[in-house]
């Protein structure tokens, strides 16, 4: 009797699904940004938030102009539903990498 092969090979009859799970309720995402100056940081929201309302227009946020500084800053926006979060979610990927 032949035992299971438990070693990891390259592309050795292996197979992978990737994907996402749309969770109920899975409507408010999570966004840092990095910038050297308060107006920096206010710009780069604008693209983030140009971006989610292109996804949905009534899309909610908690960032504060006032609070700003430089360095770093987290803020939430709050989709109507899960696809919308995910859809803003993965086409945020481009802004991430600029």
């Amino acid at each position: 009797m032949k035992e299971n092969q438990t070693d990891a090979c390259d592309a050795c009859g292996v197979s992978a699904e990737i994907g996402y799970i749309i969770s109920e309720g899975d409507d408010v995402a999570e966004v840092t940004i990095q910038a050297d100056s308060a107006e920096a940081m206010k710009a780069r929201f604008d693209q983030y938030l140009e971006l989610a309302q292109s996804i949905n227009p009534a899309v909610k946020h908690d960032f504060d102009s006032q609070t700003l500084q430089s360095g770093q800053y987290t803020f939430k926006m709050r989709f109507e539903c899960s696809a919308e979060k995910l859809i803003f979610e993965l086409r945020s990927r481009s802004l991430n990498n600029a």
